[in-house]
């Protein structure tokens, strides 16, 4: 009798580990297969996406910038580009800003108003000719970490342009933008405006440097459809125009 309970619990010991064993295997099987299948297509080189080397990053990254660039250069050129675009509009000169609430009092809003634009047409005339200085910039610089940048933020890229070539970029863009005001006359809107503010007793002498004011509001303008543009090179597969975005931002 005893032997017959020991044997009886065997068998049922047998029955139970096999059905748990199967039970794995079923539940595994799927998986099983399909890592089975990623290996036998890595040794056949199926699906496996092609390595990148370092310089292919580079040069991907180099290359959204350049086309974020010009898209960008074309945006901010039209009429309206920076002037009817809030995120672009350069406002009146925040350190005149005094001159401003007095001069608004004074009745010269209209004459405000279309020195704030001519401001704004010169930032549109300026970035006509902003690609080449960008590009320059853009070519001559060296990313230490490229493969970081890529799987970084959306705006990596553009930021890394930002931060270390700002300087050069200004000094690079100072006689085009300078060219600008000249050509849409700035200063005619502006000296009006300064000699009447300066004929009031007891202000501050107002001359900003509307070169440098100008010049740096156009770049961070740039620089923020410049990310625009980053971001959907990195999201949208069509804004990827021509091998090597894809083959980099496609991976």
């Amino acid at each position: 009798m005893k032997q017959f309970f020991l044997a009886s619990l065997f068998f049922c010991f047998q029955i139970t580990y096999a059905q748990s064993f199967k039970d794995l295997i079923n539940k595994n099987k799927d998986s099983l297969a399909k890592k089975g299948k990623e290996i036998i297509n890595d040794v056949k080189g199926g699906n496996s996406t092609p390595k990148l080397t370092n310089e292919e990053v580079i040069e991907g990254l180099k290359e959204a910038l350049k086309v974020g660039t010009n898209n960008s250069s074309a945006a901010a050129s039209k009429v309206d580009g920076y002037l009817k675009n809030p995120r672009l509009f350069i406002p009146w000169p925040p350190e005149a800003m005094e001159m401003k609430q007095k001069l608004l009092k004074m009745g010269f809003k209209k004459k405000i108003e279309e020195f704030e634009t001519s401001l704004n047409r010169a930032a549109e005339e300026a970035a006509k000719n902003a690609s080449p200085v960008f590009v320059d910039a853009i070519m001559n610089m060296t990313l230490q970490d490229g493969f970081a940048i890529l799987k970084s933020n959306d705006t990596a890229a553009t930021n890394y342009l930002r931060k270390t070539t700002y300087t050069p970029l200004e000094a690079k863009f100072m006689p085009v933008v300078k060219d600008a005001i000249k050509k849409v006359k700035v200063t005619s809107y502006w000296n009006p405006l300064v000699t009447a503010y300066n004929k009031l007793p007891g202000v501050k002498k107002q001359n900003p440097d509307l070169d440098k004011y100008v010049t740096n509001k156009a770049i961070n303008g740039l620089m923020i459809l410049i990310a625009d543009e980053e971001t959907k090179i990195r999201k949208d597969p069509m804004a990827r125009v021509n091998d090597i975005l894809k083959k980099v931002f496609g991976s």
